[in-house]
């Protein structure tokens, strides 16, 4: 691609991306301490995830797109298992394990230099810049925090906002990085 980015709004980019990664870890992570395994494991229908599929499922998303795509690192992932399963998995070894990928995603993404963000990748047999696999990932990220945040809502029946009625963040909820 011919076009440049200038070096204030890349690294603009990359800080937000980062941030709002590391934020819908907090908000996922908040979420399972509050669940039991058993409410984290619970299909409420046979069309819908459970809480644990998402997180298995975000964790294998951001492995291929950030760190096997844009990253260029190895890594293995069966997308129909993330949401076939039903067995559950320890908390801590989801919760760990996107922790994990989510750190070294981060990484990937502020090490970017322009130039890069700019590159085409193959990812998922679709043709993509880095900068657009990145802007995927936040985008895809975010929803699926947000169906999370929602299950365990209805789960537990517990007002998780961020923010008060007046539109200030909650001071012990977690914080964007932004």
């Amino acid at each position: 691609m011919d076009a440049s980015c200038p070096h204030d709004l890349c690294d603009e980019f990359r800080r937000f991306a980062a941030g709002k990664l590391q934020d819908s870890v907090k908000q996922i992570e908040r979420c399972l301490n509050l669940l039991t395994e058993e409410q984290i494991w619970h299909r409420p229908n046979e069309v819908s995830n459970a809480i644990g599929n998402l997180v298995v499922h975000l964790d294998g998303n951001v492995r291929q797109w950030i760190v096997g795509g844009v990253g260029q690192e190895p890594f293995e992932r069966d997308r129909p298992a993330e949401f076939a399963r039903r067995d559950p998995l320890p908390t801590e070894e989801i919760l760990g394990g996107l922790r994990q990928t989510i750190d070294r995603a981060c990484a990937i993404i502020r090490a970017l230099t322009p130039e890069r963000l700019l590159e085409l990748e193959e990812i998922q047999k679709r043709e993509v810049t880095v900068l657009a696999a990145v802007f995927h990932v936040v985008e895809h990220f975010t929803l699926h925090t947000g169906q999370i945040v929602y299950a365990t809502k209805l789960l537990i029946n517990q007002d998780l906002s961020l923010y008060d009625a007046q539109g200030q963040r909650v001071a012990d909820r977690p914080t964007d990085a932004v």
